[in-house]
């Protein structure tokens, strides 16, 4: 790693809460939630069928900017910065209620806060007075992290693959800047950030050894966006290539020292695993309340579809995993706001874990539904089709297990 000292900047979110309950949301993030579940009744859940089956390359820039209005890209910026200071639990609150409704509109917001992740950790005052008060004016600002690859892919995430990893955007130091060269896959907001947080290896390191974060103005030249991806889910947001050449970048835009990006990298999964986590609970939760209300409403044998046994013990089971996946995320949520570095343990349990409910759940709730399941009017088949994309960012099943267990054998006293 590089020579800049340990990244272990104070990011406790400037809330009150006792530091062992977080069973207890504290005052903020309770009005927090009631402010984002209003949001998503009145801006999100109206739009939400016409944005996912509007062409893939469609973006609605009125709801953004609704969401702005309503907080959502300054969660996590500390106050002195214009932000509400309300750290991952905040943005984990938030982003389970949207995605109740739409999971992509859900990570539009969630891509531009990890977009502004590496600024945060960075503690560099330079770099936060700079780019953080972006997020504060009046019209909205993206922001996307570039750091999938299209060869590089795990070994981008995973420290001792490190040096295996090919074909990685490579930073060719000249002067007082660097020039970045390469391309960066499956970006979420690349179509539309102003800014990126973009990881590139430093030349004369091998593989990703030498990985390093820069934040990169999106309109600088020799920045090419590709084309938007045609997803199966998340459709609201949009994910696309950007492709650098020889693109040029100060050496004040790099974060943390050069050659610290994969630690970087490591905290700010820890704690957006978290965030996902809580996705994938609102996808759950959302899949689920649409069955409840079939239930509800169907009559078999004289009587409502939830008295029947078998609905019923379908019913309770996906309640009782909902209700274990959330508490999982705002523990998760919890140790990454008050616990310096984030742990690696709770937010990928917390992420393992959700991820399976909202596919389970989903799956179970259009069998509960039938045929009506499965047509597109009923609403439940875009839950099925969200609940699979949030096992592949921030770490698939097979990289959050080797995270999981790297963490229990490193406990241990053999």
């Amino acid at each position: 790693m590089g020579n800049a000292p340990a990244i272990t900047p104070d990011l406790t979110p400037d809330i009150t809460a006792d530091s062992g309950a977080f069973l207890d949301e504290p005052r903020q993030i309770q009005e927090l939630r009631q402010r984002i579940r209003e949001f998503v009744d009145t801006e999100v859940r109206p739009k939400a069928v016409e944005n996912d089956r509007a062409p893939h390359d469609d973006f609605d820039r009125e709801l953004v900017r609704r969401g702005h209005e309503a907080g959502l890209f300054r969660l996590v910026v500390p106050k002195e910065y214009g932000g509400l200071g309300l750290g991952v639990l905040g943005v984990a609150v938030a982003l389970e209620e949207i995605a109740a409704v739409c999971a992509g509109t859900a990570l539009i917001f969630g891509a531009t806060l990890l977009g502004q992740a590496p600024v945060l950790l960075s503690g560099d005052p330079q770099l936060q007075s700079r780019f953080l008060p972006l997020f504060s004016g009046d019209d909205p600002v993206l922001a996307c992290n570039a750091i999938t690859e299209d060869q590089a892919g795990c070994d981008l995430l995973i420290p001792e693959n490190a040096e295996h990893a090919t074909d990685v955007v490579q930073a060719r130091r000249d002067g007082d800047s660097y020039l970045l060269t390469g391309r960066k896959r499956f970006i979420t907001n690349a179509k539309v950030a102003e800014f990126g947080s973009v990881y590139a290896n430093v030349e004369g390191h091998p593989g990703a050894t030498g990985l390093t974060a820069f934040i990169v103005p999106l309109d600088s030249p020799g920045v090419t966006r590709g084309p938007v991806a045609d997803k199966m889910g998340y459709r609201a947001c949009l994910g696309s290539e950007l492709v650098f050449d020889e693109v040029r970048v100060p050496a004040e835009n790099v974060v943390a020292g050069e050659g610290n990006g994969m630690l970087i990298n490591i905290q700010q999964m820890n704690m957006a695993r978290a965030t996902v986590a809580a996705i994938s609970t609102g996808i759950a939760r959302g899949a689920f309340e649409i069955a409840k209300q079939w239930c509800a409403d169907r009559v078999q044998g004289g009587v409502p579809l939830y008295e029947h046994q078998f609905s019923a013990r379908k019913l309770a089971e996906m309640a009782a995993r909902i209700e274990a996946a959330r508490l999982m995320y705002l523990k998760a949520a919890h140790t990454a706001d008050t616990e310096i570095p984030a742990p690696v343990f709770e937010p990928a349990t917390a992420k393992l874990f959700a991820d399976r409910v909202a596919i389970d759940v989903a799956q179970e709730a259009m069998s509960l539904m039938g045929a009506r399941g499965y047509l597109r009017e009923y609403g439940m088949e875009k839950f099925v089709r969200e609940s699979l994309g949030a096992r592949i960012y921030e770490g698939t099943p097979e990289v959050l297990a080797l995270a999981i267990t790297e963490s229990l054998y490193a406990e241990d006293d053999f």
